[in-house]
């Protein structure tokens, strides 16, 4: 089907579906990077070695799930024709996984506190392959960049949101009990019993829940095809063809492989970045929450600039730009710990008070910044590189094992990071095998025709 014969859709519902981004964000942003996870890390667990270990195995264990299901359900999803449906399923399964996190108190058994994150990770991913297989649909391939983009940055926009709520109004010192602002944390939260952090879930669970709804609302769905069972089968079926045809689509299935490593690679810096901060420099919740708010205003910027560029250059060329750009940062943060940088650049080591008092924390900021300019584009950009190398009636299927070659091997980051971390006690050397994920992945990327789908 060619655009010209694609129905696309009205502006308020092209809005409608970029707020699924907005409504998505502050799950990752304030439980699984900055808030909740390093809260895991840093005070629910008995030591940082520990709590990264075990984040880590969560982590790959939902993983695992969501790359075994999700071209499963992407096919099946081109059978029963609507999306919605299956994202307003899996959305209750993220709001009360969410929700649960308020019982992760100190001295909770860390396990079922995994669990509870796993399961609300498995649920957001499924629902983004369903958002992501609506794009092709609601707007020319010429522009699918452009929407791309300004969707994860507004995001970005509604992640850095939640986060200076939380930060300004909710996570107080555990010593002086106020906020950055210094004000009582709302609704009472007690910090010293990790409250401020274990809100972030039923706050997560009530913003999407509150934000997705344009989406319902606005946003056209595709036509409605077959019953469910046999949708099943059919899907089932679909997706077996599927997997032997992008074997002989060479582009696509190169283009797959790469964002199989490279995603492997940025996920884990997403998920473990923060945490890593917080049991290396010691930061409280406020100082984290700080953190991301930097990275969250540059990722806004970041997502604006590769907007134009998308359209311009291409998706392909951001992509490679940002994988070089996470590379260095990665680079630049396992290098850098308490009085150095860069392994052995000395840098002083008195602490000058207030937020990010030493040198080698204003340091560890700066790549902080390359990682906010750079992980927007590069999951937008790869979004749309997949969008414009396929057709909408392929969508479903082809957005399912897009999902797959991003959580294929999704497991494996996490559970290297996890392994080496626990092997060696050194958090700093398992946070170091991110960088072969990003340099191998854009190795491959180098070579790949775009769009991935030269025939069309």
């Amino acid at each position: 089907m060619t655009d010209a014969t694609v129905q696309h859709a009205s502006g308020r519902g092209i809005w409608g579906w970029m707020f699924f981004d907005w409504a998505a964000q502050p799950f990752f942003t304030v439980v699984t990077t900055f808030i909740f996870g390093p809260y895991f890390v840093s005070r629910l667990s008995s030591d940082p070695a520990t709590g990264q270990a075990v984040w880590g195995y969560g982590l790959a264990a939902a993983g695992f799930v969501i790359a075994i299901l999700s071209p499963v359900l992407g096919s099946i999803a081109d059978q029963t024709g609507p999306r919605k449906p299956w994202i307003a399923f899996f959305a209750a399964v993220k709001i009360i996984s969410l929700c649960t996190l308020w019982f992760a108190a100190p001295g909770s058994n860390l396990w079922f506190v995994v669990l509870a994150f796993s399961l609300a990770s498995v649920a957001a991913e499924f629902s983004t392959v369903f958002n992501d297989s609506m794009m092709p649909r609601l707007v020319p391939k010429a522009q699918i960049g452009r929407i791309s983009n300004v969707a994860w940055g507004l995001g970005y926009l509604g992640g850095m949101i939640a986060l200076i709520f939380v930060v300004a109004l909710l996570a107080g010192s555990p010593e002086t009990g106020k906020t950055i602002v210094g004000a009582t944390p709302l609704f009472g939260l007690d910090p010293a019993q990790g409250e401020d952090a274990r809100a972030t879930g039923p706050l997560s669970a009530l913003w999407y829940f509150v934000f997705i709804l344009p989406m319902f609302l606005w946003t056209p769905d595709a036509k409605r095809g077959m019953p469910v069972g046999p949708a099943v089968r059919e899907g089932l079926a679909e997706l077996k063809a599927t997997l032997g045809e992008v074997r002989k689509r060479a582009g696509i299935f190169r283009f797959l492989v790469a964002r199989m490593i490279y995603q492997d690679g940025v996920n884990a810096l997403l998920s473990l970045g923060g945490a890593f901060a917080a049991a290396m420099f010691g930061w409280s919740i406020t100082e984290i929450g700080v953190y991301g708010i930097i990275l969250n205003v540059v990722a806004i910027f970041g997502c604006w600039v590769a907007a134009r560029l998308d359209t311009g250059l291409g998706s392909k060329a951001v992509v490679m730009v940002s994988l070089v750009l996470l590379a260095l940062a990665t680079v630049g943060i396992v290098s850098t710990g308490p009085g150095f940088t860069l392994f052995a650049l000395p840098l002083s080591g008195t602490d000058s008070g207030g937020l990010f008092g030493t040198a080698a924390e204003k340091a560890y900021i700066v790549y902080g910044l390359l990682i906010g300019v750079a992980f927007g584009p590069v999951q937008a950009s790869s979004r749309s590189y997949m969008a414009r190398s396929v057709t909408p009636e392929e969508s479903g299927r082809y957005f399912g094992i897009y999902a797959l070659a991003g959580r294929a091997t999704s497991f494996a980051a996490p559970f290297l990071v996890a392994t080496v971390t626990a092997l060696s006690g050194s958090p700093r050397l398992g946070m170091a095998v991110i960088i072969l994920f990003l340099g191998a992945g854009l190795w491959i990327l180098a070579g790949t025709p775009y769009p991935a789908d030269k025939k069309r």
